[in-house]
């Protein structure tokens, strides 16, 4: 049987539990800070269900941690060029997995890569990080992406900037997947 490190994929449930037992926190002091139930937070963190950004940051959160910390590779060593097959992909929002294409710590400038299955999105509410520059390039498919109350429909080579401290949600509201990638400067996610 294939382990997270073997297959290349970053197990978020995996690393949630290791982060709340190593500041030994039990599951209802996390779950009550991060407003959740303590059982969605033990389903999350045997990888029977996801979770919204949203919901990630607020666990996050209560951890003291940064959601980007979920997607850290411990301290290992990781090459320059990062070929797609390589890729550390989590499982993100709803029918969503996302990959940092930058390792940790990267303090100027932030890439992640995200796929959305037909229907997925980052989650059922809008989030926000910091207040940092971000832009969404759309690689594949199309996209609807809504920046406070408006919405925009992006498709292939279209890109939106905006600041992080807006509240923000991408869709796919297409029959086939779409792929993103978000560039953040300075890192704050």
């Amino acid at each position: 049987m294939e382990t997270s490190a073997e297959n290349g994929r970053v197990d978020i449930g995996e690393r949630l539990r290791a982060i709340r037992l190593l500041r030994r926190r039990t599951l209802k002091d996390v779950a009550g800070a991060a407003d959740v139930s303590e059982s969605f937070l033990s389903q999350l963190e045997r990888g029977c269900t996801s979770a919204s950004v949203a919901t990630l940051q607020r666990i996050a959160g209560a951890l003291g941690i940064e959601v980007s910390d979920l997607f850290a590779t411990n301290g290992l060593p990781r090459p320059t060029v990062l070929r797609r097959e390589a890729r550390e992909p989590v499982v993100w929002g709803h029918l969503g997995r996302k990959a940092l294409l930058t390792p940790k710590p990267f303090h100027s400038l932030e890439v992640v890569a995200a796929e959305f299955d037909a229907g997925g999105s980052t989650g059922d509410e809008p989030y926000t990080h910091g207040d940092s520059e971000e832009v969404l390039l759309v690689v594949a498919g199309r996209v609807h992406v809504q920046l406070g109350t408006d919405v925009y429909e992006l498709r292939a080579g279209d890109s939106v900037h905006y600041r992080s401290s807006t509240p923000h949600r991408v869709s796919n509201p297409g029959d086939e997947p779409a792929e993103v990638v978000f560039v953040i400067s300075p890192p704050s996610y």
